[in-house]
């Protein structure tokens, strides 16, 4: 059988504006979305502090969770970029890559080719290894590891909910 390869979607990644906590609120309501983030939808307050972060972290460090935006139409799909680790367990200290994407863009290779564009801009930032913490259930964003390079390197279980956690590394 012969395999027949998929092009990887157009993205476009942008430092977050303020209008971005809106758009990510909205892209992230839907309950599959939250299922390994806490289960629930976020309130916007959270979503205008982590943008707020997000642009500090773009000034300082030189790279953030970027707003991913589809250029065909402008659409916010979610996030993807990178941020130091926010929590005192697992890799504390680290840099994380992480993505988060509206339930509608799943499935398409959004995630796989924004982590691949947030990637170029931690490695232009002079970081040299990036951590990527995944729930053990959560096969799309295992994959997305996988598509990346990236090795499992320890297993932890989060403090909040008791759950499994796989902290996958790679070196740039």
């Amino acid at each position: 059988m012969k395999s027949v390869h998929t092009p990887l979607p157009s993205v476009e990644l942008r430092v977050p504006t303020e209008e971005d906590a809106r758009h990510w609120h909205r892209a992230f309501s839907h309950p599959d979305v939250m299922e390994f983030h806490g289960g629930a939808p976020a309130e916007l307050s959270v979503y205008d502090e982590l943008t707020a972060r997000q642009r500090r972290h773009h000034a300082e460090l030189g790279f953030c969770l970027y707003t991913l935006v589809d250029p065909a139409d402008g659409a916010v799909i979610g996030f993807t970029g990178a941020q130091p680790w926010p929590h005192d367990w697992g890799p504390a200290g680290e840099i994380e890559i992480g993505w988060r994407l509206g339930r509608a863009y799943w499935g398409k290779g959004y995630a796989t080719t924004a982590a691949q564009a947030a990637l170029e801009s931690v490695r232009t930032a002079g970081v040299r290894h990036v951590v990527a913490m995944v729930d053990a259930r959560n096969e799309r964003s295992l994959a997305v590891t996988r598509r990346l390079g990236m090795r499992r390197a320890e297993t932890v279980i989060t403090p909040k909910g008791q759950r499994t956690a796989y902290c996958h590394r790679l070196d740039m």
